[in-house]
């Protein structure tokens, strides 16, 4: 990977604090320890967890690379689904989309489920999506820093958010000195997502501010998103190795490239190269964190869930122990 410095202009690039790193020591130690959620995991008769005595492979070989479950995978069973389903199936940690439902967004909950399920939550998903405009109120850049304090009462070190939409004014325009401003007033990563451009037939819209690609922004951090990389037609690969050290965060999943629509499909079932990627990022000795978010269908059974979601695992952890 290569470094990009985006100090020439003046801003102050923000590195994460020691207190960020502290957050993922929990399950950091229990790698170690060839215990808890990076040990090797399988379900009994029963549907109980068994944790085998031998960690996964690639726990013994010091993998520090967290792999997250997103709640996004889950939908639509609720939050302690998600928290349930990456217990059980060996997840390192939880993504929590901040949404309509109020428990997403509420501190002392979610502190209880990390709690209950040992597990921690490696990053925050402010609630930008289109259809989560009115979750948390309407002012946009007051759901942003109410999402940082959430991270910084959790101890969680990264936030997620989608660039602005063009129809949101003043906060579009300033959005750029906005993240940097929250950034260093919290000391939490806000990693911006990059997306993809709006498609009906022939016609394609551009609903993002200044564009769908946040990577030739001055962001100090950034998200990319396989599924969103496949949407645009971008290559991802190419945008990892072009913003370097910015990348803070890895939305792991996959997209046909066939379609308009926003696939989310289980990593490596598309046209995503993410074998070179998750290797890529493990040669680079890269500090951020992988996040699994992928479609599941619309089943509200909970076992329906877990096969792609233990596929996803299977192949992050193949991958990434693969130096």
């Amino acid at each position: 990977m290569t470094t990009s410095d985006k100090s020439g202009n003046g801003r102050k690039v923000f590195t994460r604090k020691n207190q960020a790193r502290k957050n993922s020591r929990a399950w950091r130690e229990r790698s170690r320890a060839g215990v808890g959620p990076n040990a090797s995991h399988s379900r009994d008769g029963a549907g109980r967890t068994e944790t085998s005595e031998a960690a996964h492979p690639s726990t013994r070989a010091g993998r520090t690379i967290p792999v997250g479950l997103s709640t996004s995978s889950l939908f639509p069973l609720g939050l302690e689904d998600t928290f349930k389903a990456a217990r059980e199936t060996g997840y390192d940690g939880v993504e929590v989309m901040c949404s309509l439902d109020p428990a997403t967004r509420d501190a002392m909950r979610l502190e209880t489920l990390t709690r209950v399920y040992d597990l921690p939550i490696l990053s925050l998903h402010a609630p930008t999506l289109f259809f989560l405009q009115f979750a948390g109120g309407l002012d946009p850049k007051k759901k942003l820093e109410d999402t940082m304090r959430l991270a910084v009462d959790l101890g969680v070190p990264t936030v997620v958010a989608h660039p602005p939409f063009r129809w949101q004014g003043r906060y579009a325009r300033d959005f750029v000195d906005i993240v940097a401003e929250l950034e260093e007033r919290y000391g939490i990563a806000l990693a911006v997502e990059n997306m993809y451009p709006w498609r009906l037939g022939v016609r394609e819209a551009l609903p993002y501010y200044p564009d769908h690609d946040p990577t030739d922004e001055d962001y100090a951090h950034l998200t990319i998103d396989l599924s969103h990389a496949s949407t645009a037609g971008d290559d991802a690969l190419a945008m990892i190795e072009r913003v370097g050290d910015r990348l803070s965060h890895l939305h792991l999943t996959d997209g046909s490239g066939h379609t308009l629509r926003d696939e989310h499909l289980v990593p490596g079932d598309g046209d995503q190269p993410v074998t070179e990627i998750l290797r890529t990022l493990a040669r680079a000795n890269w500090d951020g964190s992988v996040v699994v978010e992928i479609a599941t269908g619309a089943s509200r059974k909970f076992e329906a869930k877990l096969p792609p979601i233990e596929r996803s695992l299977a192949l992050a952890r193949r991958e990434l122990s693969h130096v």
